[in-house]
């Protein structure tokens, strides 16, 4: 009877014993898995830190000290810093092609006009005059696609960045206006501005947004036969709006998504010299300073294009 209580407190103490391994087990391990997973969300918060500033390197990579989840995401950073650096590759010799291509045109063309300009003061026939003046008008046509195409590249590749400050709006728009009535009274088009508050202000790069601004009132008055372009400026609580209205042709409703692309251009407006740059730049402009472009038109009545500065 003895032997058997004896027995039955050595298994007992037994039990315990190995109950209590098992915590200390079953403690270790838990432990043993915190350490290691807040080893992993480490690595990986270090390995995101130094692709966010640049400092990636693949060179750190030792796959066997590494969980799986690490080795996959360093994995992933490393073929986008090879695609990163892939890119930037091409970027810059698209940089260089295009100052390549700005530099050996600019100088032939420019030369090609003063010629031009230099036998048109000659006592020439009739005939030759007309030449001559053809000659004029194709190599400026030249020119101003060379520097289109130049201008669209650089704001791709990122050469050119814009600075939006913040500003007064109706004096950049006073200068369009003042930059394009030579061309409408050529047409015997009237302009006709409202600019609304003189002191709205909006964030948007002066050089840059009088470009897309122009290249809009431009494309109004290029395609408009009869009756005028009317520019009216509204001030709201986060966005300056530039509506630019003509009594133009007009715009079919699914070609108004199209002519924003780049090249775009419809079978109405094949009467009237373009290259359909214009418009995709304006937007492209626009949108990088935070704002936008909304169309709306009416085939044979006109179209408005409303354009959106943020203030914010």
């Amino acid at each position: 009877m003895t032997d058997s209580i004896y027995i039955f407190a050595d298994y007992g103490l037994i039990m315990l014993i190995i109950g209590i391994i098992a915590v200390i087990a079953a403690a270790g391990v838990i432990i043993y898995d915190r350490i290691k997973t807040k080893h992993t969300f480490d690595s990986i918060n270090s390995m995101l830190d130094s692709a966010i500033d640049g400092t990636f390197s693949e060179s750190r990579f030792d796959e066997t000290e590494m969980s799986a989840l690490e080795s996959k995401l360093w994995n992933y950073l490393e073929s986008s810093e090879i695609s990163a650096k892939k890119i930037a590759e091409e970027k810059d010799k698209i940089k260089t092609l295009i100052s390549d291509i700005s530099h050996q045109t600019k100088t032939p063309v420019s030369n090609i006009l003063l010629y031009c300009e230099l036998l048109s003061e000659q006592p020439l026939s009739d005939e030759l005059k007309e030449y001559v003046g053809a000659i004029g008008s194709q190599s400026e046509k030249l020119s101003f696609l060379i520097a289109s195409l130049v201008k669209m590249s650089r704001l791709e590749t990122g050469i050119i960045s814009l600075n939006p400050c913040r500003g007064k709006v109706v004096p950049m728009i006073k200068e369009v206006v003042a930059q394009i009535q030579p061309e409408a009274a050529r047409r015997r088009l009237a302009v006709k501005a409202d600019y609304g508050d003189p002191a709205a202000e909006a964030l948007f790069d002066e050089k840059w947004t009088s470009e897309a601004l122009f290249n809009i009132v431009h494309n109004a008055v290029k395609y408009t036969k009869k009756g005028g372009i009317k520019i009216c400026v509204k001030d709201y609580e986060m966005f300056v709006c530039i509506e630019i209205t003509d009594t133009g042709m007009g715009i079919a409703e699914e070609e108004q998504a199209q002519i924003f692309s780049r090249f775009y251009r419809s079978e109405q407006a094949s009467d009237e010299d373009g290259l359909g740059i214009g418009l995709y730049l304006a937007r492209e402009i626009v949108t990088a300073e935070k704002g936008y472009i909304k169309i709306s038109s009416e085939v044979g009545k006109g179209s408005v294009f409303s354009v959106f500065l943020s203030k914010l």
